[in-house]
């Protein structure tokens, strides 16, 4: 039976462990737990389809992650987990620019052809649009999407690592540190005890560097710092199907059952190290563009900041593949802001490549030796 290791815990490396222990593999978990773990801050919209991105090795990454959820979701199930935070409940792309409007359901009407899933596209007035979302300042106009979801990664995580247990795989909390044989890598320590495998597969994402430097691996990961913002609406709210709010800012609404709305997040470079502290500034910045946005939330209940680090590497397109040099050695780091939209789908990847199996996507684009210096 091939034995597999997977460094890292968040959406990656819990989707790999997954993949492939359902594929018959020996997985073994290993994660320090560190805070600022991008996964567990992050509340995830699945809607690439409107992005303006010009990189189209990025978009075809991020529909063909779109378009693997379903799959995945209805694999959990029958896995017995119904807590994966996931709902396709559509998306309100908004604008008080009419013409910008326009562009955008042209541009949803045209990958519709090779995307069907993107399903119905509807263009919505004021009234209209303040009806699927009633908290929103009067005067936005929106584009509808309804194949468009929501993702508590906390939850998706979870639920991935309960379902690679149950198909065998092992947990351990503690600090790994790679071994090698030559050029082999065989496998990792975590204190006193040396765990042996045939595939090492790191999914340690901001730290990931940290981990390779000591085979002499110059990996070149760089992080953002994001603060979310967590708020209850009163009881007479039932927020459950709400859809997604995407304007035309960096920000972002997301409602959740049981009252909840996610606001965020912020896009802090250049901090020193590893800060997971909530900032007064980081709130108010939240909180100002988040009432803009939708004043009905004045009068929310707080309940939680999550800070979290977004991993980024070179032209900020994730990369991912067998580290060259080093055999049994597999790395994917960078998906940065788009981590629950492709963070599954490329985790399904790595767990083919450690088993052997030719992955689904041409790896080209996405050459693990663009983050290594």
């Amino acid at each position: 039976m091939m034995k597999v290791i997977v460094i890292g815990s968040g959406i990656l490396g819990a989707s790999a462990a997954y993949q492939a222990a359902k594929m018959g593999a020996e997985v073994l978990i290993i994660d320090r737990q560190d805070k600022g773990q991008a996964t567990d801050a992050a509340a995830g919209i699945i809607c690439p389809w409107l992005s303006q991105r010009r990189n189209q090795a990025w978009y075809r990454l991020a529909k063909a992650g779109a378009r693997f959820y379903p799959r995945l979701i209805d694999e959990l199930k029958q896995e017995g987990e119904t807590e994966t935070g996931y709902a396709q409940v559509g998306a309100l792309s908004i604008h008080r620019d009419l013409d910008k409007i326009r562009k955008m359901e042209e541009r949803a009407l045209a990958r519709k052809a090779d995307a069907p899933e993107i399903g119905e596209i509807t263009r919505l007035n004021d009234p209209e649009t303040q009806e699927r979302f009633p908290l929103l300042a009067e005067g936005y106009h929106s584009v509808h999407i309804s194949g468009a979801a929501r993702v508590d990664g906390r939850a998706l995580r979870d639920a991935l690592i309960r379902a690679a247990q149950r198909n065998g795989a092992d947990y351990v909390k503690g600090d790994a540190s790679l071994t090698n044989r030559s050029s082999r890598v065989t496998g990792a320590t975590v204190g006193s005890t040396v765990y042996e495998a045939d595939q090492i597969v790191v999914c340690a994402g901001a730290w990931a560097g940290q981990l390779l430097q000591p085979l002499g691996i110059g990996f070149n990961v760089s992080y953002q710092k994001a603060q979310i913002m967590h708020l209850l609406v009163d009881e007479s709210r039932d927020t459950g199907d709400w859809p997604v709010i995407m304007p035309p800012s960096d920000q972002y609404l997301l409602a959740f059952d049981k009252r909840k709305i996610v606001i965020g997040a912020t896009h802090e470079n250049d901090i020193e190290g590893y800060d997971t502290r909530i900032t007064a500034g980081g709130m108010q910045e939240i909180l100002n563009k988040g009432l803009e946005l939708a004043p009905g939330l004045a009068n929310a209940t707080y309940q939680e900041v999550r800070v979290g680090f977004r991993p980024f590497t070179p032209g900020f397109l994730p990369v991912f593949g067998a580290v060259p040099g080093w055999e049994g050695l597999i790395a994917a780091n960078g998906l940065g802001a788009s981590g629950l939209t492709m963070g599954p789908y490329i985790g399904y990847q790595l767990a083919k490549l450690a088993l052997g199996m030719p992955p689904d996507i041409d790896l080209g684009d996405y050459d693990i030796r663009n983050a290594i210096d």
